[in-house]
């Protein structure tokens, strides 16, 4: 299959720009080019900031902000093939995932379409106390003056919806940064955006460097909500530059699947694999530790070993791939150096392990001790250490003890212990006998600790953190 590199320009404020500045997007897989995009400087970042702030933009009424979101759903459908392609090249993503995230996006795009025809208001009779009055509180919502948004590499297409659809319904303009690793897929909708009707002042979507644009972005007075989806370190580095304004960090994960000893075996080893190495083990929410009780580790060990024969890594563009590269080859480097860690510490590695460049086969290990980096940090790769557990109570001590909050996944037929654990476990999220990251895109999700601040994600919970709220009374 060959592919011709693209290059594509910076949006200020629904304008093509080119600076002479160029940034190089290369293919994970074999580091051939993928495209260039430009680069942009302080100059454009505050010419972006200017024009959504100018009081003369005419803000958009519901209708109009449904019937532009329900438009770009229909033509990201129609271009998914063109999309899938850019998203794989630039991710090294095999095309199963890269087509399964345009859907996805799609999906953001049609619940945000949705969610801005729905009116939140509420209405409170002041008649209800002995000190109150023959009045009523009605509320209703406005959109925050300007958003800046900072978008990950691990899912370039759905990242950028998550951020764009919720604020395009409340109607607040925002300014994207995109992850420098994979700025095609963003910019490449940001056009579509425009092509769908949003007008040029409500988004700009740019690269830059750390000093002239991102920091600036962060920290600008005029930016209201800052809203970033990446690592701990830079998200905590944002929380201290951002000042006083409104903060969502969607950060890492650690997140578990515990198999009960009552557990469908079948389902469990499914689920492990379809949470180990689905997206390259590059989510958030992906299985990161697995952790199995003795009385079943041996069969569901045998059941995951053989179903992890048919996740074939390769070429990530070839149809037949299931598990593509990481993001680059030092991220595989970190992850082989932390499999070779755990096996000097005395886990086993039972398939799995190779590595060709950024291509890291799916890779099963056991007795992983607690300990070890592999199952201490967020290992962001397609690896699945089975860490034993005594019981569910251990699992939950263990995971509540460390440092991330995200999701987690408990495989069981046991009511009791399922309600047990969605209660106990300190985690944003917890699903039984599905995978940590089950969600629908209009559900909330975040988490706390590492894994967040506790805001929520989810065009639903978005659009109310991209707005204020507003009271007024009248007599009644």
């Amino acid at each position: 299959m060959t592919w011709s590199p693209i290059h594509l320009p910076a949006y200020i404020a629904g304008h093509a720009v080119e600076t002479g500045r160029t940034l190089d997007v290369h293919y994970p897989f074999d580091q051939s080019l993928t495209g260039t995009v430009a680069v942009v400087g302080r100059a454009e970042l505050e010419t972006a900031i200017q024009t959504a702030l100018d009081p003369l933009n005419s803000p958009l009424g519901r209708h109009e902000r449904s019937a532009i979101l329900r438009k770009a759903a229909a033509l990201l459908a129609e271009r998914s093939e063109e999309f899938a392609r850019i998203i794989t090249r630039e991710t090294g993503l095999c095309l199963k995932e890269s087509r399964y995230e345009t859907g996805r996006s799609s999906d953001v795009l049609e619940f945000a379409a949705m969610e801005a025809l729905r009116d939140d208001g509420q209405i409170y009779s002041c008649d209800i106390s002995p000190m109150g009055k023959a009045r009523r509180i009605f509320t209703t919502r406005f959109p925050v003056s300007l958003i800046a948004a900072i978008t990950p590499f691990n899912h370039p297409l759905n990242q950028v919806a998550h951020k764009l659809a919720p604020a395009i319904a409340a109607g607040a303009p925002v300014i994207l940064k995109p992850s420098e690793r994979t700025p095609l897929t963003a910019l490449k909708f940001a056009a579509l955006l425009y092509e769908s009707g949003l007008p040029g002042w409500m988004l700009s979507m740019f690269v830059g460097s750390l000093d002239e644009v991102i920091n600036p972005m962060i920290a600008d007075p005029r930016t209201e909500v800052v809203t970033f989806t990446g690592s701990v370190e830079i998200g905590k580095s944002i929380a201290s530059r951002a000042g006083y304004k409104k903060l969502c960090l969607e950060l890492g994960g650690n997140s578990p699947l515990v198999v009960l000893e009552d557990a469908d075996l079948d389902l469990a080893a499914k689920l492990a694999c379809e949470g180990s190495f689905r997206n390259s083990g590059q989510r958030c929410t992906a299985v990161k530790r697995i952790l199995v009780v003795p009385e079943i580790q041996e069969a569901f060990t045998a059941k995951f070993v053989e179903l992890a024969k048919t996740y074939v890594s390769g070429d990530p563009e070839n149809d037949d791939t299931v598990v593509g590269t990481v993001i680059t080859e030092d991220s595989a480097r970190l992850l082989e150096r932390r499999v070779h860690d755990a096996v000097s510490m005395g886990a086993k590695v039972l398939s799995g392990g190779g590595r060709k460049g950024a291509l890291l086969e799916p890779t099963i290990l056991t007795n992983v001790p607690r300990e070890a980096e592999v199952v201490d940090e967020e290992s962001f790769g397609p690896l699945a250490p089975i860490v034993t557990v005594k019981d569910l109570d251990d699992a939950i001590q263990y995971y509540n003890s460390g440092r991330f909050g995200l999701s987690s996944a408990v495989v069981t037929n046991d009511l009791a212990a399922a309600m047990k654990a969605a209660k106990e476990l300190r985690t944003g999220t917890t699903n039984i006998n599905e995978v940590p990251g089950y969600r629908l895109e209009h559900t909330p999700f975040g988490g706390i600790r590492d894994s967040g601040l506790g805001v929520k994600e989810g065009v639903t919970e978005a659009m109310k953190f991209f707005s204020h709220v507003k009271t007024f009374s009248l007599p009644w």
